[in-house]
């Protein structure tokens, strides 16, 4: 099944965040979690803010401080999902 750009996005964002949660806090580490290119790491931690999510980076550690306007719990329960869609690990 296609999934619209808009969507996965969304997903890619969130699962970032999840990820970024549980200590895979580097571009390295999450390239390595998930086999997405270097590009498309940096470019979804330049716009995880968009939903209203707040990173701390600490020379390129970061660190998950709010969720903003994502709800944890959905995150959660639905991580499966996530990498369903976005066809990761």
């Amino acid at each position: 099944m296609s999934h619209s750009k808009t969507k996965t996005s969304f997903y890619r964002r969130i699962y970032v965040a999840w990820l970024i949660a549980r200590g895979i806090n580097t571009v390295p580490k999450i390239i390595s979690a998930t086999g997405m290119p270097r590009r498309t790491a940096q470019d979804t931690l330049a716009a995880i803010h968009e939903l209203a999510i707040e990173l701390a980076n600490d020379n390129g550690n970061y660190a998950l401080i709010k969720w903003g306007a994502v709800d944890a719990h959905w995150v959660e329960t639905n991580i499966d999902h996530l990498k369903d869609v976005l066809e990761y690990p």
